[in-house]
């Protein structure tokens, strides 16, 4: 029992860590109709820059807040220089476009920083608190599902719930009609980008720390799993996000305690088909419209 109630809270907490990458992922789909395959790179590049702002400083919440922002910058940048360009065009060059940015971001890291595994500081300890034997959560574990639950909660009321939500979702959906209705479509896209970006630099402050260490590919493995997470929970969805997360956290964490190691990719690959099969759209998709 005790290995069961220990597998279920390590699932819990590395799932809320795959949800911080589905959630950049779903809301950069929401308000930009484009999956950026890029967007593991991205974060790796945040941290980084987290860690030299740390080092300099002494200080982890200037790191933290330093990678947020760069974060914003990084994505605006972004979708100026490159994806700014690919509006109109058909969505397999928005993948090849992510694709290279990918590989240019992680060369990049691997010029100026090398190549070499640095450990990247908690925001808080990794002391855990336990239920008899059974390790059970820390307070890192805390701060991360506290962290993914709020931004789940606050890009959920910005769709939903204002009026700046659907300017960028009309940009996203139906950018021509927009502008006729006088909505800044290029900013809403930007702006897009940017808190996507933002999302993706938190996700790289929780995951990094976690055991991977940081280098230039550290977080690829886990943009797998985060977009296995976003496609199971529906690209539309900031709560089907974090619930998808969490069901890959748990999926990977029971086939490794119970099965092995070895499976585990297997396991992520089985939930995604098997859900696919199942229901395409995702979990938490919307409903269809009626045709008439």
């Amino acid at each position: 029992m005790d290995r069961f109630i220990f597998l279920t809270f390590n699932g819990l907490s590395i799932g809320m860590v795959y949800a911080g990458v589905a959630l950049a992922l779903v809301l950069i789909w929401r308000s930009t109709r484009v999956l950026n395959f890029a967007q593991g790179a991205m974060a790796t590049a945040c941290a980084y820059v987290a860690i030299t702002v740390q080092q300099h400083t002494g200080s982890y919440w200037l790191g933290f807040a330093a990678a947020l922002v760069a974060g914003f910058v990084l994505g605006v940048l972004i979708e100026r220089i490159f994806f700014r360009r690919l509006e109109g065009a058909p969505p397999l060059n928005s993948i090849v476009v992510g694709v290279g940015l990918l590989i240019l971001i992680e060369a990049g890291l691997g010029m100026i920083y090398g190549v070499a595994n640095r450990p990247l500081q908690n925001a808080f300890s990794k002391i855990d608190y336990k239920l008899g034997h059974a390790a059970l959560f820390s307070n890192q574990d805390i701060f991360t599902v506290g962290s993914v639950l709020g931004v789940m909660v606050l890009f959920a009321a910005l769709f939903t719930r204002t009026d700046l939500g659907l300017r960028m979702r009309a940009a996203a959906y139906a950018p021509e009609v927009a502008r006729l209705l006088g909505v800044r479509v290029g900013r809403m896209l930007t702006l897009g980008w940017a808190l996507a970006g933002v999302v993706g630099a938190l996700a790289g402050l929780l995951v990094i720390p976690t055991g991977l260490g940081l280098y230039p590919a550290a977080i690829d493995g886990v943009f797998v799993l985060g977009f296995t997470g976003a496609v199971v929970g529906g690209l539309e969805s900031p709560a089907g996000a974090v619930v998808g997360g969490v069901t890959t956290g748990l999926v990977l964490s029971y086939a490794q305690g119970y099965i092995g190691s070895d499976v585990t990719q297997l396991a992520a690959l089985v939930l995604l088909v098997a859900v696919l099969l199942v229901r395409p759209e995702g979990l938490f998709s919307s409903t269809r419209a009626r045709q008439v």
